[in-house]
């Protein structure tokens, strides 16, 4: 069964390094036999938070907010795709994000975490653990940690060199542990509504 994954990146910086590291996880989610698809923050392009989608009457809401809110309500899963920014969330992840609530419901999310030194972005994943949950996701205890994130993929866009090598080594199972709650979570759904 191929599952519905949407990966979220959330940088507006010029020299993006951390898409690289989103485009591949969407590529290898979808080597797996996934349906992945890149919810790039700043294609998306979404105002400073003011009010969200569920503040919005029906059919009121922003097109580009409306899309996306239907998109993450189809979504089996997730993966959130983050920088480290001064140790830690990284802010036009964070916008996107918090525009939605009740769209994440009973589903899980997994991190992945970069920076351009040897952390990994730690810091900032260990940020998102605590938001994600209150957004009403199961958050995976496998995550994805990329450390030097500018020597990590070649031209092509494939991991390279020592930290590809580990990026490479991790992912298995990174999506192995959100493959399962996904299918824990998709089967529980189909047996009992969820409470709220």
């Amino acid at each position: 069964m191929a599952r519905d994954i949407l990966v979220f990146y959330g940088s507006y910086r010029r020299d993006r390094q951390g898409i690289k590291l989103a485009r591949w996880i969407v590529e290898a989610l979808q080597a797996r036999g996934d349906n992945a698809e890149l919810i790039d923050a700043k294609i998306v392009d979404l105002p400073i938070l003011d009010r969200r989608f569920s503040d919005y009457k029906p059919g009121e809401a922003p097109p580009a907010m409306a899309e996306l809110a239907e998109r993450i309500a189809a979504a089996d899963g997730f993966v959130f795709v983050t920088g480290e920014y001064n140790g830690g969330l990284q802010p036009g992840l964070k916008n996107l994000t918090d525009h939605f609530l009740e769209q994440y419901y009973w589903r899980p999310a997994a991190i992945a975490s970069y920076s351009a030194g040897p952390f990994a972005g730690i810091k900032a994943a260990t940020a998102w653990r605590g938001t994600l949950a209150v957004l009403g996701m199961i958050v995976t205890s496998t995550s994805l940690s990329l450390a030097r994130i500018g020597g990590a993929f070649d031209a092509d866009g494939k991991p390279a060199g020592e930290d590809g090598g580990r990026l490479e080594k991790a992912f298995p199972r990174f999506a192995d542990d959100l493959a399962w709650w996904i299918d824990a979570a998709s089967g529980q759904r189909e047996r009992q509504a969820p409470p709220f």
